[in-house]
């Protein structure tokens, strides 16, 4: 079995004459700004050659599931995608893909000589994982899920797994959105980690997903990722004695047997970029620049750009919040004021203020103070609401969240992400000129 990374949580997967893309991307940067780390480009006119037997994408988030990259693969390739919302499939099919099916969890599908089996993931609703066989070898694609126990219990009797690709990189989001909440200090491994890695005991384990940064200049690159490809091959290390911590760069292919691992040829259309070998940098001391100065890096809108978020902010807003229905706990179910600030690309501010009962949001004027404060830059507030952008890349600010309050309630992130699935997806359509 040979077994490619393209990036991120892309793999090309081949035994005999069969070949499998799982989660293929083949842009840089992905999800609008996700670099690869390390760096790589493509070689788009063979990724156009490509004649997979299929392709499979384990949930339909923009770093898994891109219509931009599927755009550039044969129609007839059959596309499986594990999702629980019919829009993703029906942005596909409007792609050209005539043969896109749902995958169901412990439902094996048949492709060539492999026999591909989703896996149930703690998060159900969003992710999946895959147990790949072929050639009496069985190979654990975790993807970016976190191990559901039951589900452990399932894959507990395929021990010794020949390989497991396990999602490495603890991410950071809620802290560098609301960073005066974020723990100081160093960032320890998940504590569950050790007996899922031991209950499975893997030949091999390839430090797998994240493997990407933000832009060279984000304060988030030395945040966000708080594990070391080093520290993770240690600690599995001390784990698992007897495995091996294998890292696969993009383009790095291997040649996996019952007897070994040997290195392969790359994969050709993958084409690094500089050093290979280089690992994540993280600052348990990084103090966040101002909201003012990251709005800097940002072109400036054009003028019907900067007038439609900035309208969302006095009207749309408003009539998103009041139609979306507030749980009972949190922290905006008793009156308080919440203000919104967005820089633009020369660092000035517009703010405004709201007064939020509950389910009722209304602007007011600035004489009673804020509890709740969102900062944005105004490119980040447009790109969400026009391009689809994620959250994890708007530089969004929460300051004076208190400790038990949630951050997802926060009134932008509520009106920008509540029922926005395939936003992205959708964006990257229009264009490509396609209407759904």
């Amino acid at each position: 079995m040979k077994i490619s990374r393209i990036l991120h949580a892309g793999y090309v997967f081949e035994s005999g004459a069969t070949q499998i893309l799982f989660d293929p991307v083949f842009e840089n940067p992905f999800s609008r700004n996700c670099h690869a780390f390390p760096d790589a480009r493509f070689d788009l006119a063979q990724v156009r050659q490509l004649r997979p037997d299929a392709v499979f994408i384990s949930h339909f988030h923009d770093d898994h599931c891109s219509m931009e990259s599927l755009d550039l693969l044969d129609r007839a390739t059959p596309i499986y995608l594990y999702c629980v919302f019919d829009e993703l499939f029906a942005m596909i099919r409007a792609l050209g893909f005539a043969d896109v099916q749902p995958l169901a969890v412990d439902t094996p599908v048949s492709i060539g000589a492999f026999e591909v089996i989703p896996r149930r993931a703690l998060d159900a609703d969003v992710d999946s994982m895959f147990q790949i066989r072929a050639e009496g070898l069985n190979v654990l694609n975790v993807v970016d899920a976190w191990m559901d126990p039951e589900t452990l219990e399932q894959l507990k009797p395929y021990a010794p797994w020949d390989m497991v690709l396990w999602p490495f990189q603890t991410m950071r989001e809620v802290d560098v959105i609301a960073p005066s909440r974020a723990a100081r200090g160093p960032v320890a491994l998940p504590e569950e980690w050790p007996q899922q890695l031991q209950t499975l005991a893997p030949r091999y384990v390839v430090p797998s997903s994240c493997q990407f940064q933000q832009e060279p200049w984000s304060w988030y690159n030395r945040a966000m990722f708080p594990i070391t490809y080093q520290r993770f091959a240690q600690e599995v290390g001390e784990w698992l004695p007897s495995a091996q911590v294998v890292r696969l760069n993009p383009s790095v292919s291997v040649l996996l047997t019952a007897d070994g691992l040997t290195p392969a040829a790359p994969l050709p259309w993958v084409l690094p970029v500089g050093d290979q070998d280089i690992d994540f940098h993280y600052d348990e001391n990084i103090v966040p620049p101002a909201t003012a100065d990251i709005a800097r890096h940002f072109a400036p809108l054009t003028a019907e750009q900067a007038a439609q978020a900035l309208e969302f902010c006095r009207t749309d807003l408003i009539e998103r919040y009041e139609e979306m229905e507030l749980p009972d706990d949190s922290y905006f179910a008793t009156p308080c004021v919440w203000q919104l600030a967005v820089y633009d690309h020369a660092g000035g501010v517009e703010q405004f203020r709201y007064r939020v009962r509950g389910d009722s949001i209304a602007l007011v004027g600035d004489e009673e103070a804020p509890t709740w404060t969102t900062e944005i830059p105004l490119a980040k507030l447009y790109a969400g609401l026009a391009l689809g952008e994620s959250l994890t890349s708007m530089y969004m600010r929460i300051n004076g969240a208190p400790e038990d309050a949630d951050i997802v309630d926060d009134p932008l992130i509520r009106c920008l992400f509540n029922d926005a699935i395939g936003a992205y997806q959708a964006a990257q359509l229009r264009r490509l000129g396609i209407t759904v």
